[in-house]
This record gives C-alpha cells, structure tokens and sequence, in this order.
C-alpha cells in the first residue's frame, strides 16, 4: 500500500551516515552522504526512526558481518528498465561481483552495458539493493554514487564475510 506521507531516519555506519526514506510501507531510498544523484526529500517528509527500525536492524546486522541478504519492502521509482536493473543487481550474491557486460547480457540484452551502468549509478536503495557489485571489464573499481572508497570498503566487508 502506498501512502502520502513519507518519513526519513538516519543511521550511522561504518561507511558513514546514512539516510534512509520511506512511505511508511516500503524503502524508497538509502543514501551516503555527498551520494550522487540523491532525490530530495519529498515534501512534508518527517523523521520517524520507528518507522525503519526493521531497516535499520538489518543494515546494523550487515555491518556487523552476520547478515548477507535483506528481506524488506522496497519501492525504488525508475524507468521500467531501471528497475529491471536493480532487480538484476539484487541477484549478485553476497560477496561476489558481476560486471556491467555480463549484467546486460544476464538481462537479454548484450549491448547495454553503458545503460546497465547508467541504471546502477541511479539506483535510489544503495547496499540493499547492491549496486556496489557491479564492476568494470576488466575487474576494476569504477563509478559508485556513494564514492569509490565505500564501494572498496563494501566488497572487502563482503568478501571478509562471505564464510567460504
């Protein structure tokens, strides 16, 4: 059920704070500060940390190296082909990476590796919904909204904790 009210909280992490949005049914949005291509809040959002103390729990256990996937309600609002990006990227296991190419062709579409990275880059539910898996060709750290330092730090927390 989507609603009129939105609420936001914010939540400290190891790769910063984080700001976390919501309509009060699902997750529509979890930025790092200075995140490129953050939305605004909307209008008469109010912080509610009640409302995400689900999300919030979640991304502690994340942080804490004891949780590998999310089981929460999520809205992130896209084009039809962004959000079959970012359904995509939900399918990178924990702890491994996929690059831009083998993303597009595991979507059906082999010569879309530019819209695959331009689709992650704006992908509004950063962490949960993984973006920071996605790679170059060549194996290498390339654009990340959040930075490529916390893109680093998120696959080296990943691979410490993949339990292999």
């Amino acid at each position: 059920m989507k609603t009129n009210a939105h609420f936001f909280s914010e939540l400290d992490s190891p790769v910063g704070p984080l700001l976390l949005v919501g309509d009060g049914a699902a997750l529509i949005g979890l930025y790092m500060s200075d995140h490129k291509h953050q939305a605004p809040l909307p209008d008469g959002c109010r912080r509610d940390d009640g409302t995400f103390r689900e999300a919030r729990a979640q991304l502690r256990d994340y942080f804490a190296g004891t949780r590998t996937t999310f089981d929460l309600p999520l809205r992130g609002t896209g084009t039809p082909f962004q959000e079959r990006v970012w359904r995509g990227l939900c399918a990178i296991p924990f702890g491994q990476t996929e690059t831009y190419g083998a993303l597009a062709r595991r979507l059906g579409d082999a010569n879309a590796s530019r819209a695959v990275g331009m689709a992650n880059g704006r992908n509004p539910i950063s962490i949960i919904v993984p973006c920071h898996r996605v790679v170059g060709a060549n194996g290498a750290l390339t654009g990340y909204g959040g930075g490529l330092e916390r893109k680093q730090w998120l696959l080296e927390h990943e691979r410490r904790h993949r339990g292999d």
